[in-house]
């Protein structure tokens, strides 16, 4: 029992020693106010100033907002998880953290509980900008927000230790995804229509997105049909596969990294 609960302790300790490093490495940043806040509320703006100008009606509004609150916050916690790899390559002491012997999810988990706090702080803001400019409401019962925002969570996790494996096999060409991966997967999972209006084989390739579900499963509740019963449960079938792929992948990746001389490479 003691050594069961010493070893919990050290799983603790070490998730949130990353959870920690990216709070102290962003806080005075400014560049991270901007992901935050700045940019989230001019894309919400913009978007919604333009559904004003289209005359769409209220249920058109609250598509085109779940859509941008979703994308704005997915994009803040993916690129906290993208930093676990970014924050050291650029500081050239990548080196130092892939020789320690830490899994890889657990650098993981502990910038995704950061980037969740930011992407939380974010989220709060939009919906009360959404509500007081363009009149939508976030009237979901407790149980349905719950699901929709731990979707939303999780699927920015994915994104992020994507990214961190393409930096990991291709180095610092694969810097950019940190910034565009979101903006690609949001062009098919539908952020401002349907995924059903999309030619094949794009439509499939949105229905294998868990975000594609978790959209249309908060859109239900404002009478939008969704493609499949029950999206929620895809949506969190696909990304419980997918999560348990890529950090497998990771760690390969990470030994690959070690092998090939890459972490050196990514620390000079």
């Amino acid at each position: 029992m003691k050594t069961y609960s010493s070893s919990l302790l050290k799983v603790l300790s070490e998730t949130i020693a990353f959870a920690y490093r990216n709070y102290a490495v962003t806080k005075n940043e400014f560049y991270a106010i901007f992901e935050m806040l700045f940019w989230p509320v001019v894309s919400l703006i913009s978007v919604g100033l333009l559904g004003e100008f289209l005359y769409l009606s209220k249920n058109e509004i609250a598509f085109i907002m779940i859509g941008v609150i979703a994308l704005s916050v997915i994009q803040i916690i993916q690129i906290d998880v993208t930093y676990v790899m970014l924050l050291d390559m650029w500081s050239m002491s990548l080196k130092y953290i892939i020789v320690t012997p830490m899994p890889f999810y657990r650098m993981v988990i502990g910038a995704w509980l950061f980037g969740s706090m930011r992407g939380l702080v974010s989220l709060v803001l939009l919906v009360i900008l959404s509500a007081r400019l363009f009149g939508f409401t976030f009237s979901l019962p407790l149980l349905p927000a719950i699901l929709f925002i731990a979707g939303m969570l999780l699927s920015a996790m994915l994104i992020g230790i994507f990214n961190c494996v393409l930096i990991l096999v291709f180095g610092r060409r694969a810097e950019i995804f940190a910034w565009t991966l979101t903006a690609i997967v949001m062009l098919f999972c539908g952020i401002y229509y349907p995924v059903s209006i999309l030619p094949e084989p794009f439509k499939t390739a949105g229905l294998l997105i868990p975000i594609t579900h978790y959209l249309e499963y908060f859109r239900t509740f404002y009478g939008f049909p969704s493609t499949f019963p029950n999206p929620f449960l895809i949506g969190i079938a696909e990304t419980v596969v997918y999560l348990a792929v890529l950090l497998i992948v990771a760690e390969l990746s990470m030994k690959r990294a070690r092998k090939t001389g890459l972490v050196l490479k990514l620390s000079e």
